[in-house]
């Protein structure tokens, strides 16, 4: 992490560039569109991007800046939490060897390239077109998304043929949020994130808007021709 983050700037440009999608895009921001718009409201901040996946599902970095490496997620709020899915860990875990909390710590430890998790997480009223949206940039050393910050133990399976079977891991729940690990699923680490009043300190920017988009390509087209 090797500069300070210009909340002020990021924020105004982040309210920007939401406005901006939506005045052409129905869907909500997710994970393909947040990388792209991400870059943009970094550069436009002073944070330039030196790095990108481009959309690649590789683990790691998708975007690097002056700010450090970001690993971008899109989500939306549950009861007082949201989940991101993170590493596929089929190397180290799964129904053929369900592996070892040490093995898997580890190989987290060696994959991981980044400084922060850019995430944008919606929340939406049923049967409501105004869709709001936060942007939290958390330390990925935070002990809500460090894997090591908290205790495994065997997923156990209680019913079918998985019954009695190790199925996966999972952790003990520090500060209401939680992590696991299921074979059946890629073996994907997935963390469920409490929405703790330490959390909301690394909100960078909000915004609402209303779904439904004005311009189409033909517009922008022939506004650029006329």
């Amino acid at each position: 992490m090797s500069a300070a983050i210009p909340k002020e700037a990021l924020a105004a440009n982040f309210a920007k560039c939401v406005r901006g999608y939506h005045l052409l895009n129905d869907d909500p921001i997710k994970e393909t569109p947040w990388e792209d718009i991400n870059a943009i409201v970094l550069a436009a901040s002073g944070c330039p991007v030196v790095a990108a996946s481009h959309g690649s599902h590789k683990p790691g970095s998708d975007l690097t800046s002056s700010l450090g490496g970001f690993s971008n997620k899109s989500t939306q709020y549950g009861k007082g939490s949201f989940s991101i899915s993170s590493y596929r860990l089929t190397t180290v875990c799964s129904d053929k060897d369900p592996g070892s909390p040490a093995a898997i710590l580890a190989e987290i430890g060696r994959r991981k390239d980044f400084d922060y998790y850019s995430i944008i997480v919606r929340s939406q009223t049923k049967g409501s077109s105004e869709i709001s949206y936060d942007w939290y940039l958390v330390p990925s050393d935070h002990p809500a998304v460090n894997p090591a910050a908290y205790t495994w133990k065997p997923k156990i399976g209680v019913r079918g043929r998985n019954k009695g079977a190790v199925v996966g891991w999972e952790t003990d729940v520090r500060a209401g949020s939680s992590m696991s690990i299921t074979f059946s699923m890629s073996s994907q680490l997935w963390m469920d994130v409490a929405v703790t009043e330490e959390l909301k300190t690394f909100i960078v920017g909000s915004c609402k808007v209303s779904g439904g988009r004005k311009y189409t390509y033909i517009h922008l087209a022939e506004r650029e021709e006329a």
